[in-house]
């Protein structure tokens, strides 16, 4: 069994990813996990995956405005991928897990990422497109 898991990314490690093929383990990321199922019983597993997604919106729009003059374009990049395990981080935030291993390309099963620059007060009115992998090389090539 695997564990879908949503790593924040910054355009720059959007184009890392790209280049190495594959995430280099020993990252943080977002995922459904069972302190996110006991703080919100009522949920299901399309809104704790949905919750867990937009967590890890959140973190990587923090990443590209916290590097501010960097090269990082003011987008939201999150990468839907599937890792043998996860573990969960301990903190306010129930979908924070730490990953281990690297993860391989084949493993990558989606891009959700923002389809135009964003600042923190857009960001929250503007929904993450999905984007299948062949499609991620375009988001590198325009930035």
């Amino acid at each position: 069994m695997t564990t879908r898991i949503y790593v924040p990314l910054t355009s720059t490690g959007l184009a890392a990813l790209v280049a190495d093929g594959r995430l280099a383990g020993g990252f943080r990321a977002h995922a459904v996990t069972d302190a996110l199922r006991a703080e919100w019983p009522d949920g299901d597993d399309e809104a704790w995956e949905y919750a867990a997604m937009y967590a890890a919106a959140d973190s990587s729009l923090a990443l590209a405005l916290g590097r501010a003059g960097a090269a990082d374009r003011p987008r939201r990049y999150v990468v839907a991928a599937d890792v043998p395990t996860a573990e969960p981080v301990a903190g306010d935030d129930p979908t924070l897990v730490s990953v281990a291993a690297d993860v391989p390309w084949k493993n990558v099963a989606a891009l959700h990422a923002d389809t135009a620059d964003v600042d923190a007060g857009s960001a929250e009115d503007a929904g993450l497109a999905w984007f299948a992998t062949q499609e991620i090389r375009h988001f590198v090539d325009e930035s």
